[in-house]
């Protein structure tokens, strides 16, 4: 089979204000996966689908 990907999320350099963008085609498991992560590094983000130079993805808002 394959392994799980593991993703890396720039949280612990992350000031509130700040977001990043991830491109990705399947955007429900990009938030769960954002979300996850940022609850394990106990800090909040809000999480959208969103599109950034004609790319289809997930952007990333830390907000507490």
């Amino acid at each position: 089979m394959y392994e799980e990907i593991e993703w890396v999320f720039p949280f612990d350099g992350m000031e509130i204000g700040e977001s990043f963008f991830v491109p990705t085609l399947k955007t429900s498991h990009m938030i769960y996966a954002i979300e996850s992560g940022a609850k394990r590094a106990g800090i909040k983000v809000k999480t959208f689908a969103t599109s950034k130079d004609n790319h289809l993805g997930v952007r990333a808002w830390r907000i507490g």
